[in-house]
């Protein structure tokens, strides 16, 4: 069983929902990352997402660009990210690392090289937000024959059709985009989502994770409510760009803050 598969498994035994923290590759430096991963797993993480830096975000706000041009200054590429995980597989041979990022660096690679790559540096999962699903199957049958899962956004706005066509493609999990707009903007509308998945439940038999607007303990509670993970991203990113690598210490303990609502949501 893969590794994705094995942790939403044993969660769904334990009637807890997973924990999915975000952070970006390469910040605050290069050398940070990997001890930031470890801290994130410290904290209570079940599945790391590595973002990818990239020069041309869509989705990400404005937190996570200056993440990702802090990464970009370091002359940090994809091939650096992989790297960087197979540094933290070194210690951790069980938590689940997806990559977060743009089609853009993986075309570049080529889909072969880069799955098989992916793959033996102990990657087990991709996003790639601006791959829309129906234009997708060359590169989600590639990772999948690596074993690596495909992963792909839902959001507010997403029609039945294109719901169908991530279900053809999806592997691990889904990511739903809990409001309109850019990571860490606006404010969680809890009944909105709640209504929104029990939709998507009727289209899907993946997990499904909730990310865009959660910034504390109380609003990863309220989700965990509703959803199979919650995502954090923006608020962890702030840490490390106000805190540098000493934001470590304040990351654990942070997650661990998070971890406690989230368990306490379904008592």
């Amino acid at each position: 069983m893969a590794r994705i598969q094995t942790v939403f498994s044993r969660l769904k035994s334990q009637q807890k929902q997973a924990l999915i923290p975000y952070i970006t590759a390469g910040d605050p430096h290069p050398a940070a990352t990997v001890g930031l991963m470890h801290a994130l797993v410290a904290g209570g993480a079940d599945i790391v997402e590595l973002g990818v830096p990239f020069s041309d975000p869509m989705a990400d706000g404005p937190v996570i660009q200056k993440a990702s041009e802090r990464a970009l200054a370091h002359g940090v590429s994809l091939t650096n990210v992989l790297e960087m995980v197979r540094d933290f597989r070194r210690r951790d041979a069980e938590t689940p690392v997806v990559l977060m990022g743009y089609a853009n660096p993986v075309e570049a690679m080529g889909y072969e090289v880069f799955a098989k790559a992916a793959s033996e540096a102990g990657v087990d999962g991709v996003l790639t937000v601006d791959l829309p699903p129906e234009e997708a199957a060359a590169l989600s049958d590639t990772l999948k024959a690596h074993g690596l899962d495909p992963i792909f956004l839902l959001a507010p706005t997403t029609p039945d059709w294109r719901v169908a066509e991530v279900a053809k493609h999806a592997a691990g999990y889904v990511y739903y985009v809990s409001l309109k707009g850019v990571t860490g903007a606006a404010t969680l509308d809890i009944d909105s989502v709640a209504s929104k998945l029990a939709h998507l439940r009727g289209q899907l038999s993946l997990p499904i994770g909730v990310g865009f607007g959660i910034r504390d303990a109380a609003s990863a509670q309220a989700v965990a409510r509703i959803a199979d993970s919650v995502i954090i991203g923006s608020r962890l990113v702030q840490e490390v760009e106000e805190h540098g690598a000493d934001a470590a210490v304040r990351l654990t303990a942070f997650l661990r803050e998070v971890r406690s609502a989230m368990d306490a949501a379904r008592q």
